[in-house]
């Protein structure tokens, strides 16, 4: 990845918590990873210079002083009003329990169901943009495909043509290798551009000069089947099943190993079938017919609040189970008048109760 698209990749998230603190009147303090520091301090220039220009108080906006360390940022968590946690899950659990009122999110593995009512094209189209935006490094870029029988060719040809690749058993089986050496994902493939992706790899695709990202056909989930969870890559696992209520379990299996709470995606013609994954998966989040990364972080089509920062509920361990946005950020203080009782009786309540069980 180029250098000015790897600034890209880090600096939304403390851009996006920025504008929310500042737009409900607070300050912030922003304490990135290591790696995260240049960005930071480059965005906080640039913020720090159009505060000038508007005669805004720079403090405003903080950086914690480099180096950053873990020691800092745990004195700083006690030592705030609240926390807003991205990241590990070990950051999240270590604000949880720092004193301090904290939100964080969860972690990602976007699991998205092709149905045999798709329109094929339109689908392929949408994961392709998803997929390949920000080099697949956003927590909501596809990780897992789950087609059903009846339209997998089909489908595969779809996605062909829009620049997914599809590896046979030896290529796949090498790229794993690589991608997932020593039991981590492999930093010189995570958010790389196609060609040194495939390069690293050692994998030759057809029609390389197209080409955009990789599927894997898999079969296996769970730790042994490190495919079946969040790849940061250009790279995508694909699963076949039977039919919709075999698509349904196995992105429930898929769900349980890795991404409980985050989101599901669904390209359908059938609007029962959204409903039926909300009803079935451990989600707060099913998006219909969409870019999946575009749309988790809401967009003008969806009605979504705009955000880089999905909370996953008690499936993924979070206080929040919607998009973090700038209501979070915000103390509200109600006025309580009294009014006219609406005090219903007893019976109203109890009636269909006592029926049944007896008054």
């Amino acid at each position: 990845m180029r250098k000015r698209d790897r600034v890209v990749a880090f600096a939304p998230t403390p851009a996006n918590n920025v504008i929310n603190a500042l737009k409900c009147g607070n300050a912030i303090v922003l304490s990135p990873s290591p790696k995260g520091v240049p960005v930071a301090e480059r965005l906080l220039a640039y913020m720090h210079e159009e505060f000038q220009k508007a005669n805004i108080d720079p403090d405003l906006v903080q950086l914690v002083p480099s180096p950053s360390s873990k020691i800092k940022t745990q004195r700083l968590m006690e030592e705030v009003d609240l926390i807003i946690v991205t990241g590990s899950q070990d950051n999240v659990r270590r604000a949880y329990t720092s004193g301090t009122p904290a939100l964080g999110v969860g972690a990602g593995n976007a699991t998205v169901l092709i149905d045999e009512t798709a329109d094929l094209h339109a689908a392929a189209e949408r994961i392709a943009a998803s997929k390949t935006f920000d080099n697949a490094t956003s927590c909501s870029s596809e990780n897992v495909l789950i087609v059903v029988d009846a339209v997998h060719d089909a489908f595969i040809s779809a996605l062909h043509g829009v620049g997914g690749r599809v590896l046979d058993e030896s290529q796949g089986g090498r790229l794993k290798d690589v991608l997932f050496a020593g039991g981590h994902l492999n930093r010189h493939m995570i958010a790389k551009d196609i060609e040194p992706f495939l390069a690293v790899a050692g994998v030759a695709v057809s029609d390389a000069d197209t080409a955009r990202f990789v599927v894997l056909p898999a079969a296996g989930i769970g730790p042994e089947h490190p495919e079946s969870g969040e790849k940061l890559s250009l790279s995508v696992a694909l699963y076949r099943a039977s039919d919709f209520d075999d698509a349904v379990e196995i992105a429930a299996r898929v769900l349980q190993h890795q991404g409980a709470g985050h989101s599901v995606g669904i390209h359908t013609l059938d609007e029962a079938r959204p409903v039926q994954l909300a009803q079935t998966l451990p989600t707060c989040r099913v998006i219909v017919n969409q870019a999946h990364c575009f749309a988790t972080g809401g967009s003008f089509e969806n009605g979504s609040p705009f955000s880089l920062s999905m909370g996953c509920g008690s499936w993924g361990g979070n206080s929040i189970d919607t998009n973090l946005n700038h209501r979070h950020f915000m103390n509200t203080t109600r006025v309580v008048r009294p009014i006219p009782a609406n005090e219903p009786e007893l019976a109203v309540i109890f009636d269909d109760y006592w029926r049944v069980a007896g008054k």
